[in-house]
């Protein structure tokens, strides 16, 4: 299995930061937080990564090179503009290949074990399949329900897509290249037709979408140490 890490986006909300130093490089507990997600996909065996970039690029290949410090095996998938989950994954699908592959957004930091998406049975005809965390205190409406391990628009709970999933390339085959596009779109018109499965974690999950969470979590792994 390949997986793809999203690195492309901006980092707004974590400026000034993100002004000099794309958001997946930030440091939390020693490491960069792409360097977290590197280092846990190849500890689950999954050693050909694609990474995506737009904003200061350059920085996260400078940094992380052919990925060979990491025993990983890493391509890049250069976006004049970024295109958005969905269109950062299909511009991507080239470098992916024909197989299922794991998705991992670049701004979180969790101790899911990647491991697990090794198993999924994807002869059920399903297209996309989704790990799902509790609702943080930034986030409290969540995104999806959860039924006998099918994913849902709506339900009774609602949960927060963790950032983590896997897909088959044909959920983006119809997409334009080099155009922006949404995940979430996709996914619903798939959950109409029950071809989006899902799992609840409930590990060490955070999204690190503020400077004052980036600190709390690099305060709480030093203090690991």
């Amino acid at each position: 299995m390949k997986a793809m890490i999203l690195a492309a986006g901006r980092g707004e909300r974590m400026r000034p930061l993100t002004d000099t130093t794309p958001k997946p490089l930030l440091q939390v507990g020693g490491n960069s937080l792409i360097v977290w997600h590197i280092r846990r996909l190849a500890q689950a065996g999954i050693t050909q990564i694609v990474i995506n970039h737009a904003h200061l690029g350059a920085q996260i290949e400078q940094a992380l090179g052919t990925g060979s410090a990491f025993g990983v095996s890493i391509t890049y998938s250069p976006e004049t503009s970024a295109l958005e989950t969905a269109g950062g994954i299909r511009h991507a699908l080239p470098l992916l290949g024909d197989a299922p592959f794991l998705v991992v957004n670049g701004d979180i930091w969790t101790e899911y074990d990647f491991t697990v998406l090794h198993q999924l049975n994807w002869a059920d005809g399903r297209l996309a399949h989704l790990v799902l965390v509790d609702n943080p205190p930034q986030h409290p409406a969540g995104d999806f329900a959860l039924n006998k391990g099918k994913v849902l628009s709506t339900g009774a709970t609602q949960y927060t897509f963790s950032g983590i999933s896997c897909y088959q390339p044909a959920l983006f085959a119809d997409l334009a290249d080099n155009q922006p596009a949404k995940l979430a779109p996709l996914l619903r018109d798939a959950m109409q037709h029950e071809q989006v499965s899902g799992e609840h974690y409930a590990g060490e999950w955070y999204d690190i979408g503020t400077p004052q969470r980036l600190a709390e979590l690099d305060e709480a792994l030093n203090g690991r140490k």
